[in-house]
Order: structure tokens, then C-alpha cells, then sequence
């Protein structure tokens, strides 16, 4: 029965306020080990793959349908790494794995992993976002993001892979899919995504120190773009899921 509802199993709705995406390229096989089959890192000239630190004030996050009231306002850290499945039937599919998620509410926790294997806690988040800027903080998380207001000829972060933003954006977000991996059971749970008026700009980060990304077994992590977005309706569809072969 658990591990039916962590399929999530219904359609839910929400409403983002913002949503800030930080993607750290690493070496491509550092990252394959840190996934279990049968994802693999979507990869930029066979050599980088790549993590992101998202964090999104949500509002009225329900089961679709429901009014708004009944929602749940949560800020959300995400920290993702950028993924290929192909399903039994060929299928190509890109998308994002969770390899943790942060809240600064407890009830979000419970539900989230209720319905979910996106690994949430509960931490400590200050956002600032005014103009001066945006910037969020955690002690418990030791995080520490800064970001200028956002500004035209934003250039890309020092040693970044990417030679143009437009190059960049491929590996922004969001993705259509993201996948959870039981195995145990040999299956995948893909839950698809979708959005309205996602239009995400430049934006230039003045500090960036994500102590989980940081701690990972990686040889080397650089700051390969970010990316800002406002006030953007989003839902996401039943989970499905699907078995797979070795």
C-alpha cells in the first residue's frame, strides 16, 4: 500500500511565485554514479552532466480541482540531476531525479514523502526578495545563494561549459518529466509536468554556496547558469509507472 501512494498517485496543482534554478555542471561519470539504473546523466559534449538547486515559493499547492484555499504555501528546495530513460518501448525521455528536497514546513515534509520518493526535510529557509535582489539562506542546509536584480547583457558564470545563454537553456529546467526509481521492484515512476508562461531570464549570481551539492563525491562542480522565473501556474499529472529490465 505505501509503496503505491509514493506513485504519485493523483494530479496536483500549485502556483509559483518564483522559481530560481541554479545548475552546477560535474564530470558526467561522476554523476552516472551517483544514479541508479536505468537513468543515465543527459550529457553536454559527452563530458559534462549536470545538478541544479531549485528553489520555489509555491502557493496553494492541492490535488487538481480542489480550491485554492485548501492549499499548501511552502518554500521548496530541490536538488535535482539532469536525466535520459528510455522506456521497454524505445521511447526517449529527458527529465530530472531528486536526489533530495528541503521545506521550511513540516506538514510538506510528511505529505511530500507520503506521496512521493523525492526525500524531503524539514530546514530553515530565510528568502529575501525585494530590490536589492534576491537571497536565500539556510543554516541547517548551509546554503547561501545571492543574486543581483536582474539586469540586460547578463553574462554566463565564470567557467561555464556553455559558450551562450541560449545554449544554457537546454539545461535550465523545467524538464518534462521526473523519475523515481524503485528498485527493489524494478520500476520507474515518471510523473510529467506542466506549466504556463514559463519564461525564465538571466539572472547574475553573486554568491552561490550549496553545501549539499558540495559534498557530494564529485572531482570538480561549477556553476553553469541560473535562471529566474515569476509568477507561473503549474501542474503536475497522475504518476505512472513502469517496469523495467536490467
Amino acid at each position: 500500500m505505501l509503496s503505491w501512494l509514493k506513485t504519485h498517485p493523483f494530479a496536483v496543482e500549485a502556483f509559483f511565485d518564483s522559481s530560481l534554478v541554479l545548475t552546477f555542471a560535474a564530470p558526467a561519470a561522476e554523476i552516472q554514479a551517483l544514479l541508479p539504473a536505468p537513468l543515465v546523466p543527459d550529457t553536454f559534449q559527452n563530458e559534462w552532466g549536470f545538478l541544479a538547486m531549485a528553489l520555489v515559493q509555491t502557493r496553494h499547492l492541492r490535488p487538481q480541482g480542489w480550491p485554492a484555499f485548501l492549499g499548501q504555501d511552502f518554500c521548496l528546495v530541490g536538488y535535482r540531476a539532469f536525466v535520459r530513460y528510455v522506456t521497454p518501448a524505445g521511447k526517449r525521455l529527458r527529465g530530472l531525479y531528486i536526489l533530495r528536497s528541503e521545506t521550511d514546513r513540516k506538514r510538506m515534509e510528511l505529505l511530500g514523502n507520503l506521496f512521493t520518493h523525492y526525500r524531503y526535510a524539514t530546514t530553515d529557509i530565510t528568502l529575501a526578495d525585494n530590490a536589492s535582489g534576491l537571497t536565500a539562506t539556510s543554516r541547517q542546509s548551509d546554503f547561501r545563494i545571492q543574486v543581483t536584480p536582474t539586469s540586460a547583457g547578463v553574462a554566463l558564470p565564470a567557467g561555464s561549459p556553455f559558450a551562450s545563454w541560449a545554449e544554457a537553456r537546454r539545461f535550465a529546467g523545467p524538464l518534462p518529466f521526473t523519475f523515481s526509481v524503485e528498485a527493489a521492484a524494478r520500476r520507474v515512476v515518471i510523473i510529467e509536468g506542466v506549466r504556463q508562461h514559463w519564461q525564465p531570464e538571466p539572472v547574475a549570481i553573486e554568491q552561490a554556496h550549496v553545501g549539499f551539492l558540495s559534498q557530494l563525491p564529485l572531482s570538480s562542480l561549477v556553476l553553469a547558469n541560473a535562471f529566474l522565473v515569476r509568477d507561473v501556474a503549474y501542474h503536475w499529472k497522475k504518476g505512472r509507472a513502469e517496469q523495467w529490465n536490467p
